[in-house]
């Protein structure tokens, strides 16, 4: 396993919905190469067959760097390829059915959008971390409830797993993120939209080193 998930923290790079899977392979080996902590394959347009060889091209490559590769909602393609683990939207299935079927030792996560109560249910249903947001603006999910800052803090007060903020993130918004009390930080745009998706995943992984410094 390349990450412990109590060990989840820095830059979650989310890929967009890219149906060139060489496009797509070259833009997570920057932000690899810039220090992402965790990739999750999201694409929610393609085909079942585009899905299965992009999500097998980039468990390839998260390996090299050992680094976890999460799939997004599709827990048979995450058994189907052996993936580090499973992402589940509020629809996307029973988080207790979806740990019986990974086992003990793949990464689990939950999407609780602005709702303290889920993330708990989904901890003790056995998640390994839960995802909070939209906490700003998005253009991937425009319609997207929006969370308080104070969620997070709370958040960390009240779950014991690590706890990461998604939607409308960018590098100036980011650090308010990280000190209302964000392991992780779950992007889109800001990365792989970027004009250098390594120098914006290294500008975010910074963040998280600025954040160990002054502990």
């Amino acid at each position: 396993m390349p990450a412990a998930p109590n060990h989840i923290a820095g830059l979650y790079a989310v890929t967009p919905d890219e149906p060139d899977t060489r496009v797509l392979a070259a833009k997570v080996g920057a932000a690899l190469a810039g220090g992402a902590k965790l990739v999750q394959y999201r694409n929610k347009t393609a085909a079942a067959a585009l899905r299965a060889e992009q999500a097998a091209t980039l468990q390839n490559l998260c390996r090299r760097h050992r680094v976890p590769l999460i799939i997004n909602d599709h827990l048979e393609l995450a058994l189907e390829i052996g993936a580090d683990g499973l992402h589940l939207g509020g629809d996307d299935g029973s988080i207790a059915a979806a740990r019986t079927r990974l086992g003990p030792h793949k990464i689990l996560g939950a999407s609780c959008y602005n709702v303290l109560d889920k993330a708990l249910r989904a901890w003790r249903e056995g998640a390994d971390y839960v995802a909070f947001g939209s906490f700003f603006a998005s253009e991937v999910k425009p319609g997207a409830v929006r969370a308080p800052l104070g969620l997070l803090t709370e958040a960390k007060r009240s779950v014991p797993i690590p706890v990461i903020a998604i939607g409308g993130i960018t590098l100036e918004n980011a650090p308010q993120l990280i000190t209302a009390g964000a392991d992780a930080l779950g992007v889109i745009s800001a990365v792989f939209a970027a004009p250098d998706v390594g120098a914006a995943a290294k500008q975010f992984s910074r963040l998280f080193f600025h954040k160990a410094a002054t502990r």
